[in-house]
Formats: C-alpha cells, structure tokens, sequence
C-alpha cells in the first residue's frame, strides 16, 4: 500500500466492479462470441462480418454521435441495429433483431459469479462502511453475487456520463445524502476512476495493477490517496476511517 494524501474520515466505499472486484476480459470476450454465434445463426447475413467488424462500427457510430459513450448499452444496441440495416436486412427486422441480440449479450455479460475471497472481504468491510458501486459497464450486478452486499450501482445512461465525468459520484452522494468527501472510491483506472473521483470532490484509491492482471501502470493525472496492489489490501482501511 503507498500512501499519496492523508485520507479524511470516510463512511462509504465505493466499487468499479470491471477489473476492480473480478477480471473482466474473459467475460467479454465470451459475451461477445456468444452473442455472434446467436447473430449468425438467427441472421445469417451477419456471417459476412466479424467481431472487428463491429467494433469499427460502433466506433464510427460514437463519432458520428458522441451521446452514445455515455450509454454502452444503447451503444451496443445501436451498432447492432445500424449493422443488420447495412447487411441487408430491413429497419423492422433490424430492431427486432438489435434486440434479441443484445438480450443474448447481456445473459453472458453476467453470467458469472464474483469469487469467494472478494466476496468475503466486501462482508468484512460492510460491518463498517456503507457500499455501492459505480461503473462505466453494465453488468448486472444482483445476478453475479453483489446484491446482498452493495446498496445500490450507478451505470451511465440515462442522463449519467460515464467516469471521469462527475455525474455518477455527484449522484451516488445526493442518493446517500452524505458530502462527496465521505466517499472513499476503488478502481483500476487511473484515468476514469481516480481522476473522475477526485474531480468530483471524493477519495479514491487505485487498484494498480487492476484484477488479473500483473504489469503495474504508471500514474499520469491526478495521485489517488492510496494505491494499492491487492484489493484484499482495503481491509488495512478501517486505521483511516
């Protein structure tokens, strides 16, 4: 644990949950290809496609509309939907298969469980602080194990940019009736996690390197209160609080 500024008393912890409490990137990549096997098999056109294929769409599709890095589910459905037009199929068809797909997509995206240890230590450090969660992602938080233990998880969409942004801290503060100082936030990203937590008045920790991964990143921006290299290390915590 390295200590960057002296922390204040604090009553919340706040959680990223991709990276932070698991490691996210099998869990996409199954994700994604089962939902392109579901595309293939239900619209057969999309077999001219490949995974890159949609990425660069959606890419283009956030150029063209800014908006839509803000709500990566309607970015996804959005894709999905202008993809299916471009390969043949009609607008009806289109949206209808837009959201089948992205019904497929979001059962995998979750279709996991958080492991016993961080789920041990989030009961731990529930017996004296309050938990939620604030993520750039859109897992379903209730169906991977964190609904007995996180109050609520705040997404973007719906009016909420995504981190570095404020509005997701800003929000969880007014929700908790409590100042933005008294929210400790941890992620794994420098950038959107300990910039958008700090900027938004609320203290943050950086998990570094994030979960599963093992190659340590260099700060950039703005320094975290803590860094930390285990995330079993927030149990050493309660001596700040």
């Amino acid at each position: 644990m390295k200590l960057f500024i002296r922390p204040e008393a604090f009553s919340v912890i706040s959680f990223d949950l991709d990276d932070t409490l698991y490691d996210n990137r099998p869990i996409i990549r199954q994700a994604e290809a089962a939902s392109q096997q579901f595309l293939n098999q239900q619209y057969p056109k999309s077999q001219a496609w490949q995974i890159g294929d949609w990425h660069q769409l959606k890419l283009t599709l956030i150029k063209q509309r800014p908006q839509l890095r803000h709500d990566p589910s309607l970015a996804r459905q959005v894709m999905l939907e202008c993809g299916l037009v471009e390969l043949g199929y009609d607008a009806s068809t289109a949206k209808a298969g837009a959201t089948a797909v992205f019904d497929h997509f979001v059962i995998h995206r979750s279709q996991f469980s958080v492991s016993k240890p961080v789920l041990e230590l989030l009961a731990k450090l529930k017996q004296n602080y309050r938990l939620i969660g604030i993520t750039n992602g859109n897992v379903d938080y209730q169906r991977i194990g964190l609904g007995g233990l996180l109050e609520f998880v705040l997404h973007p969409g719906q009016g909420f940019k995504q981190k570095p942004a404020a509005d997701m801290f800003v929000q969880a503060a007014k929700q908790l009736n409590i100042p933005p100082r008294q929210i400790l936030h941890v992620g794994d990203s420098a950038s959107s996690d300990v910039v958008g937590s700090r900027q938004a008045g609320c203290q943050a920790v950086w998990l570094n390197p994030g979960f599963g991964v093992t190659e340590e990143a260099a700060i950039t921006e703005l320094l975290p209160h803590f860094e930390i290299g285990n995330i079993q290390e927030l149990l050493k915590f309660k001596m700040f609080s």
